[in-house]
């Protein structure tokens, strides 16, 4: 999925299921570095996607909240 595309589908998320979300990039990341250390992985650039993702999803998380707590 491309990046303008992600952000368009976590735009749209609530505040739960963007924890969620979250919560699965980081097992897929935590998964990765696990293979990598034991066995090359096919894509290393994947890595950096996904703490590209985590990122994205986290900045949209404070802006709901911060969002909230304004109100």
């Amino acid at each position: 999925m491309k990046a303008k595309e992600y952000r368009e589908k976590i735009r749209n998320m609530s505040l739960e299921e963007l924890k969620a979300e979250e919560q699965e990039l980081r097992a897929q990341l935590f998964k990765l570095r696990f293979k990598s250390a034991t066995s090359p992985i096919d894509n290393p650039v994947q890595v950096r996607y996904i703490k590209r993702d985590i990122a994205r999803v986290k900045t949209v998380i404070k802006e709901k909240e911060l969002a909230a707590s304004a109100q």
